[in-house]
């Protein structure tokens, strides 16, 4: 941080001092556009002004051409002649004050590797356009077999994006892609090969999600009882067969593991009064349970803990993928 000196002896104004070291420190570079003025506090007590006088300096320095202020943000210098000062007016830079520096350096790379200008801009707006095309429809792949998976990855994926999500099977999906233009589709690794094997020809991207890692369920499994009985509930039969061979992997022939989809009442009601403890892969498996709960309460001695996860697609794939749409 600079270091700005008052003379309290001197015969030029406090004010007009810190204007000129200010004005000095921006046109040196030291302070380069879109840099970040410290704040009154800050420099009141780096020079022992008062915050009013250093907010009168800071005014003057907006009027003269010097800063901009960014209302909520900060005082930052402006950009001028063919730095792109006018843009720094633009409502979009005054709530994302660094995108144009972004966007400079994205370009200075572009020119670096050859490209004209004009070849930057169109490969600008080509990606541009791409993206605003894909997240115009989003399609979620998944075998028939396994729909409920598809289930669980359209509902929170339209929760977490806020857009409209279409589920497809895997088996139906190259009919849906020959009547669309773009779009983009997504899928659990699990199931990614057969996607891209159907989307790779209509030229369609396939984005791949990864699952929740289940690492606070697993600690639980590993801290159980040997001979505890487990229920696991899920809409996707996918996650029942692989959930039953993780927990075999960890605890081998020590857990006695139950699963049912919430639609099989037979099966659920076993698994409720047998298992000590229940988890619950989504919110309809959740309430199926507690509904079953509650039919057969009287033929229990002690109900089963529930655990319902989280959710199905981890953090990083959400974001990855509002990214990938250009959802910010």
């Amino acid at each position: 941080m600079i270091q700005f000196r008052i003379q309290p002896d001197s015969e030029i104004p406090a004010s007009n001092q810190l204007f000129n070291q200010i004005r000095f420190a921006i046109a040196s570079r030291q302070y380069p556009p879109g840099y970040k003025l410290p704040s009154t506090r800050a420099l009141a007590m780096q020079t022992g002004l008062h915050r009013n006088t250093i907010s009168k300096v800071y005014r003057q320095l907006e009027e003269d051409g010097f800063v901009e202020s960014l209302a909520g943000s900060g005082i930052y210098v402006r950009a001028q002649g063919h730095e792109g000062g006018s843009r720094l007016r633009s409502p979009i830079l005054e709530e994302y004050p660094q995108a144009y520096k972004v966007v400079q350096q994205a370009v200075d790379d572009l020119l670096k590797q050859g490209c004209t200008l004009s070849q930057a801009r169109e490969i600008f707006l080509a990606e541009i356009d791409w993206r605003l095309r894909c997240s115009a429809r989003v399609l979620v792949a998944v075998p028939k077999q396994d729909i409920g998976a598809g289930e669980l990855m359209m509902d929170e994926l339209e929760q977490a994006l806020k857009i409209p999500v279409q589920l497809v099977a895997t088996e139906e999906l190259a009919a849906v892609l020959e009547q669309t233009s773009s779009a983009t589709v997504v899928t659990s690794r699990y199931f990614i090969s057969d996607v891209e094997a159907i989307a790779a020809p209509q030229a369609v991207r396939v984005i791949p999600l990864d699952i929740h890692d289940y690492a606070k369920e697993i600690n639980v499994v590993k801290g159980l009882p040997k001979d505890s009985c487990i229920g696991i509930v899920s809409v996707s039969s996918g996650i029942l067969r692989a959930t039953e061979v993780i927990i075999h992997g960890i605890r081998g022939d020590e857990l006695l593991v139950m699963t049912s989809q919430p639609k099989d009442t037979y099966k659920l009601h076993a698994i409720v009064k047998r298992a000590h403890m229940i988890f619950c892969s989504d919110q309809t498996s959740f309430a199926a349970v507690q509904g079953a709960v509650q039919v057969v309460v009287d033929d229990i001695i002690r109900p089963p803990k529930l655990i319902r996860s989280d959710n199905y697609i981890g953090e990083k794939s959400i974001g990855l993928l509002r990214r990938e749409l250009g959802l910010g």
